[in-house]
């Protein structure tokens, strides 16, 4: 039976993982294969696909892969998901992503590159939907990086401030940090100052956005209050068609 994403109900968005298994990139901390994932066991719950009727008649945008890689088996994923009308592919890998004909998002800086380097595509193919930037409290310089690289190409760039479970906050920036629930887990999470700051080092720049949203006390992390998938899946299939 289908199990919908808590963070993404209610926004016009929902989820789906065509594979079965764990995700090849392994990434620390990960909430999909941590324990703590609301499709947990996952040896029970994958695949979790969505009825194609209720897609339809809802109306909603299918985000593939939120747990899981798009480009894990990617030809087997395309397949899975080629009959829902309006989708996009996410990817930590930067290889063939003209391939899924429909919009995708790439994370650039996944795993143990967070916090020294990303993905810098030689060649921006039309169907990108926005890159992802994982971000935390010390690696503003990178995500400097990665704004001036991708804005400087009129890609958004979506900052995903990391929260820790297992992980330990790095040293001398505990200060940026508090505990709080984030959808169904406590975690420490970037506080609503930090994160302020943070977006204010890139105020004027109309690419760069964060995801989520943290104008509350709550720092409300939950799609229906963002938007920046639907805005920017609208606005690359308007490309994509031209």
């Amino acid at each position: 039976m289908y199990k919908t994403n808590p963070k993404t109900d209610g926004s016009g968005i929902i989820c789906c993982i065509p594979q079965v298994g764990e995700c090849i990139m392994r990434c620390p901390d990960c909430f999909f294969q941590s324990g703590r994932s609301y499709l947990e066991p996952l040896a029970e719950n994958l695949p979790n696909m969505p009825n194609v009727d209720d897609v339809l008649y809802n109306k909603l945008v299918v985000r593939v892969n939120d747990g899981n890689d798009s480009n894990n088996r990617q030809d087997e994923v395309i397949i899975a998901t080629s009959h829902y009308p309006q989708r996009f592919y996410n990817t930590s890998i930067p290889t063939n992503l003209e391939k899924f004909k429909a919009p995708v998002v790439l994370t650039v800086n996944p795993s143990s590159k967070t916090d020294t380097n990303f993905h810098k595509l030689d060649q921006v193919p039309l169907n990108l939907m926005f890159v992802r930037f994982r971000t935390n409290a010390w690696n503003l310089s990178l995500a400097d990086e990665v704004v001036r690289y991708y804005s400087g190409r009129n890609i958004p760039v979506v900052l995903t401030f990391m929260a820790y479970f297992t992980e330990r906050v790095k040293e001398g920036f505990e200060e940026f940090y508090e505990l709080r629930k984030r959808t169904i887990n406590s975690y420490w999470c970037i506080t609503s100052r930090a994160w302020k700051e943070t977006l204010e080092r890139y105020a004027g720049n109309k690419w760069v956005w964060s995801c989520g949203r943290i104008d509350n006390s709550d720092g409300e992390t939950k799609c229906r209050f963002c938007g920046n998938c639907l805005r920017e899946y609208f606005a690359t299939i308007a490309k994509i068609e031209v």
